[in-house]
């Protein structure tokens, strides 16, 4: 028996974005990295706590993997706004999520008041190494699949992908094609996908004390080209931060809910 359609499930038939929303409150979005899904902010969510909490698998990934990879990078910026919708907002961005959400507010603010961003890569300066996680994996691999698969096994190793379910290392392999796509469209030879200092809206820019020195540069970077930008380090934390450190995620996000108190 063929389960009955959600409003999610239509809003992936209609091309967009599958997105849930959970809590009343001012919003916030929390978009997720390169080969991960909505759900690995369950921690988090629990924890900004006075929020309504927006989450959505992006383009090419999890309930949205039917969409297929992102034509470039401005589809991304664009499923984030359609996300965001008219009412304001502010944005937690993991990793590539982060680029994503600077990316918006620099190409138009619309309902963005603010935005964290951890450890989000830059690979368009040129001292981004190349041989990054989701680089690594690509270059490495024959196959989109086997990229999906090659990253997986460089984050969480070996033993633990070996575990993992048949059906669920088949729908990592199968997102493979959409980190070939989106690795590819923050690097040469496509143009700079946008200027830091175009963000005009309040940024926390976030790494971890345990994360990659490239993350750390690049949390700099943001700090030190977006105007009055903030730098934060979270102490303990890698790149994983919203699975290991949910409660500092929520504390960062409050810090940019009272710097624009009233506008949310």
């Amino acid at each position: 028996m063929t389960a009955p359609a959600t409003e999610e499930d239509d809003l992936v038939a209609e091309g967009r974005c599958w997105r849930q929303a959970i809590g009343s409150g001012p919003t916030v979005v929390l978009v997720h990295g390169t080969m991960d899904r909505s759900s690995s902010f369950n921690r988090v969510r629990k924890r900004v706590d006075g929020f309504r909490v927006v989450t959505y698998d992006r383009r090419g990934y999890g309930r949205s993997v039917e969409l297929g990879p992102p034509v470039g990078f401005g589809q991304q910026v664009d499923d984030l706004l359609d996300v965001v919708g008219d009412e304001p907002a502010l944005v937690f961005g993991h990793s590539y999520g982060g680029t994503i959400a600077l990316g918006a507010a620099a190409e138009a603010t619309g309902s963005i008041v603010g935005i964290v961003t951890y450890e989000c890569p830059l690979p368009w300066m040129d001292w981004w190494p190349a041989g990054s996680a989701g680089a690594a994996a690509v270059a490495s691999a024959a196959e989109p699949e086997e990229a999906g698969e090659a990253f997986m096994r460089r984050m969480i190793g070996d033993a633990r992908w070996e575990r993992l379910p048949a059906r669920t290392r088949r729908a990592r392999r199968a997102e493979g094609a959409t980190l070939v796509a989106e690795i590819a469209q923050l690097r040469p030879p496509h143009p700079v996908p946008f200027d830091l200092a175009d963000v005009a809206v309040p940024v926390v820019a976030a790494h971890g004390t345990e994360g990659a020195p490239h993350h750390a540069r690049a949390a700099q970077a943001v700090a030190e080209s977006v105007p009055g930008a903030l730098l934060e380090v979270t102490d303990g934390a890698g790149h994983g931060v919203h699975l290991t450190h949910a409660g500092e995620v929520a504390a960062l996000v409050r810090s940019v809910a009272e710097r624009v108190r009233g506008q949310l």
